[in-house]
């Protein structure tokens, strides 16, 4: 993933439209942790952790990780600011490298499009899952009217629930749950949530 895209769009990340999607992508995801208060969640590719730490208080803890130093950065200040105890950064990036950690929860939120090797990631991420732990993807359903050489342009719920059992998930369920304008690449998109279980 071309990390200086995001570096220099770290400080300047939380827009107005970026904060009402995740007010949505939150409301959403919320449910799918109900009683979780005991679980870790992991938050890979968190950027700003816009969504993550909306959810802190349904966990035990978070670990926000995104490959990007800058977004980290601003991650660390909110958790500051907001004086949330339950949550850590960490600099990482998947596709480079993996390290050893665990985690009951990993919540993956309009990052899957930027990982050219989607089954690779998968694989990861059901590694660092607790047996019995739960992977939640938030992302776009497919769309034609997007082209773009480093993003994906959506997922079919066929494919990906394809995808998630070549990895090894099970109970997988995929639902489209929100409609907006203009919030991929400037175009009309569908957005999913996807949970399944290791």
């Amino acid at each position: 993933m071309e990390n200086n895209v995001f570096e220099q769009m770290a400080k300047r990340y939380d827009t107005e439209e970026r904060i009402e999607l995740a007010k949505v992508i939150v409301k959403e995801v919320g449910p799918e942790l109900r009683n979780n208060k005991s679980k870790s969640l992991l938050d890979y590719g968190s950027g700003t952790g816009l969504i993550s730490l909306e959810l802190s208080d349904l966990v035990d803890s978070i670990l926000l990780i995104d490959s990007s130093e800058q977004m980290l950065d601003v991650a660390k200040a909110k958790i500051s600011h907001k004086g949330i105890i339950n949550s850590k950064v960490l600099y990482a990036d998947f596709t480079q490298e993996t390290p050893e950690l665990k985690a009951d929860i990993v919540l993956l939120s309009l990052v899957l499009l930027h990982i050219p090797d989607t089954k690779k990631i998968l694989h990861e991420l059901f590694n660092i899952l607790n047996t019995g732990g739960k992977l939640i993807i938030i992302d776009f359903d497919k769309n034609d009217k997007i082209n773009h050489p480093k993003v994906h342009n959506g997922f079919s719920h066929e494919e990906l629930k394809n995808s998630l059992s070549e990895s090894g998930f099970t109970s997988i369920e995929i639902k489209t749950f929100h409609h907006g304008n203009r919030i991929f690449m400037n175009q009309d998109a569908a957005m999913f949530i996807s949970s399944s279980i290791k």
